[in-house]
């Protein structure tokens, strides 16, 4: 017993020094504005990441830049791209020949031509026009003289711990989370998450993992998942004229699950 104190005494003093000394630096590159939602939701992801990868010897910084700066760097030191811009540009990005193999994330635009196109480095978070059309269409089908609109997110959500990242969000932000913050804070959820399973920061490897591997608990109920299209499959949320969550799309008996929302796939 005395030795086995001695060395969890032990353990416990090399421990630090050795996460110390293989700290993995990881950082991600974002093109889009430095202020409003998508930004604040990077932000509040990156922090997350920190807090998680001291445990880890993990260490996150994400760079913003521009496109012509993007151009300039070795592909091998990128390990994901963020846009938070529109359609055309991330159209340009994912176009560029260095970073075939490399995660574009689209954080802002709903444009269905982005699904449709099935780029295979383009992976999408927000909801896309259709889906948003498809889980209306399911509220009214049965629910046909109440009108109701389509949300990725919503600061009164409640299940799934939602709460807690609403309250982390406006403590940090003073602001509510929506739409655009929960797509910044999701994108560094998840490929922080990503390198803590792989121990890998390598662009393609980290494109692999996403689109094959990845099982991501957003705070939406359903484990999230990305179709061959780059869509993020994910809950929807259906809001009342009062601001109020009145439900959850893919409704109940709906055939398909979250694949009744918007385009299921490129074949």
């Amino acid at each position: 017993m005395k030795k086995m104190k001695q060395l969890g005494l032990l353990l416990l003093f090399i421990w630090p020094q050795f996460v110390l000394a293989n700290v993995i630096d990881v950082t991600f590159h974002y093109v889009g504005p430095t202020d409003g939602q998508v930004w604040a939701g990077v932000q509040q992801g990156l922090t997350e990441a920190n807090l998680q990868g001291q445990f880890l010897g993990q260490n996150y910084t994400v760079q913003a830049t521009t496109i012509d700066e993007l151009k300039k760097i070795p592909p091998e030191q990128v390990t994901a791209i963020l846009l938070a811009t529109d359609a055309n540009t991330v159209f340009k990005v994912a176009g560029l020949q260095q970073f075939a193999q490399t995660p574009v994330f689209n954080l802002a635009s709903a444009a269905d031509e982005l699904r449709e196109a099935c780029l295979g480095n383009v992976l999408n978070i927000p909801l896309s026009e259709q889906m948003k059309l498809d889980a209306i269409a399911q509220w009214q089908a049965k629910n046909e003289d109440t009108p109701v609109h389509a949300q990725g997110w919503h600061e009164d959500f409640v299940k799934f711990a939602a709460s807690q990242l609403n309250n982390r969000f406006t403590r940090n932000h003073q602001s509510k989370m929506d739409d655009d913050a929960w797509a910044g804070w999701a994108a560094i959820k998840m490929l922080s998450d990503s390198v803590a399973r792989t121990q890998n920061t390598d662009g393609d490897a980290m494109l692999t993992f996403l689109k094959n591997d990845l099982s991501f608990d957003g705070q939406k109920g359903d484990t999230a998942t990305f179709r061959n299209s780059g869509q993020l499959r994910q809950i929807v949320l259906l809001i009342d004229e009062d601001n109020n969550i009145v439900a959850e799309a893919p409704l109940r008996g709906v055939a398909g699950g979250l694949d009744s929302l918007g385009l299921v796939s490129c074949r």
